[in-house]
């Protein structure tokens, strides 16, 4: 990896180039942009750096032409027709090329990164380093497809290093988790390319082995993205069973994630899976926990004297609980409330099923609805709720 100079250089030459793109250098008076002036002032610098690295010979011819225009547009006075052609076609070719530098310094940066990414993530032991560089590419990737800084990812097998930390129980649960991030944002960055991988890998069954909060959310997020082929690998691998069951997880975060993973399931997935997650007593946990305290049948409204605050802490929820007139534990904007009728309305609107089997499986739900032992007031408020649709 070559000298902080250098990166330094190249990162003020590529923001003085996109500069000159941005701010017009062609005007009718003579009155010359301070973007002009900015580039110049790298030329020490440019003199010093670019000549002595035969890599970046190319960067080097690119910014003495720049800098041979932008002074010959200095030098192009007076306001004569000609005068102004000259001036506009000299500013164009100082936006062309400014372009042309713009890439190549990004693509030096690209490169570097890279590299310090690779050797972070292999070599470095200091968990806080790792995290750092991870949070680096996932904004890297974020800005949008890039041909050549896909190359890069490529080249350096940042999948199979992203996915060896994801799938190392050894790891801290931390360096896992932003790992498993940065492969939802290379999934973003290029679908085609890295579908295939996450299908091909262990990467859910080591997200779900993570039981955590932020592991579920990266998992709802691949099923948003890649749909029925993963749902369906999922369905296949026998993992409906195991994400069922973090529905009783202690932890409440891990709750509420979870039953967002399942409506994603429920949206995109086919009648089989759908099946599959009823067969695994869905509706009635889903009725045990409309039920709680974090649901909406014991809670009323009309006598809670406190409110409840829903924060992030470390990509978590908290929900702080307060005590009504009764002396009974309430809480405001419960998450499971109607959730019986929230995943109906997902299976119902959902992208995977025909509207014959929509139907079948609304009454499957009532069916089972039935099955766990409500009161009739219960049955009556839940059947209706997924008769007349819920807000998902």
């Amino acid at each position: 990896m070559e000298d902080t100079p250098m990166l330094a250089f190249v990162g003020a030459l590529k923001r003085a180039s996109k500069e000159l793109q941005i701010n017009p250098i062609f005007t009718t008076t003579h009155r010359y942009q301070p973007s002009m002036d900015t580039f110049l002032e790298l030329d020490t610098q440019a003199q010093a750096l670019l000549p002595s690295n035969p890599k970046r010979s190319n960067l080097f011819k690119q910014f003495c032409e720049l800098k041979s225009l932008l002074r010959k547009l200095r030098k192009l006075q007076g306001h004569s027709l000609s005068t102004l052609l000259q001036r506009y076609i000299t500013s164009y070719k100082i936006y062309q090329i400014a372009f042309l530098i713009e890439a190549e310094t990004q693509a030096y940066i690209d490169n570097e990164f890279m590299q310090k990414l690779v050797e972070t993530l292999q070599h470095v032991s200091y968990e806080e380093e790792k995290v750092i560089i991870l949070k680096e590419v996932e904004k890297r990737l974020l800005r949008g497809f890039d041909r050549d800084f896909q190359e890069l990812v490529l080249k350096a097998k940042l999948f199979y290093i992203l996915e060896s930390l994801v799938c190392d129980s050894t790891r801290s649960k931390s360096i896992r988790e932003h790992g498993a991030t940065v492969i939802v944002a290379l999934v973003r960055f290029n679908r085609d390319v890295f579908v295939g991988l996450v299908l091909m890998g262990p990467i859910v069954q080591a997200l779900l082995s993570m039981d955590s909060c932020c592991s579920i959310k990266v998992l709802s997020s691949l099923v948003r993205l890649i749909r029925i082929p993963l749902i369906d690998q999922i369905e296949l691998d026998g993992q409906i069973p195991r994400i069922i069951s973090l529905l009783s997880e202690e932890d409440l975060p891990i709750k509420v994630a979870t039953m967002e993973c399942i409506c994603e399931i429920a949206y995109h997935g086919r009648k089989e899976v759908i099946e599959a997650i009823l067969e695994q007593g869905l509706i009635k946990k889903l009725v045990e926990l409309q039920r709680s305290i974090h649901g909406d049948n014991l809670i009323d409204i009309h006598e809670c004297n406190g409110s409840e605050n829903i924060v992030d802490i470390d990509g978590g929820l908290q929900w702080d609980t307060d005590f009504n007139m009764k002396g009974q534990k309430t809480v405001e904007n419960p998450p499971f409330a109607s959730c019986v009728a929230k995943f109906s309305v997902q299976v119902e609107v959902g992208e995977g099923l025909s509207q014959k089997e929509r139907t079948n499986l609304k009454l499957e739900i009532m069916r089972r609805i039935k099955e766990c032992n409500v009161s009739e007031a219960e049955f009556a408020t839940i059947t209706a709720e997924v008769l007349w649709g819920s807000s998902p």
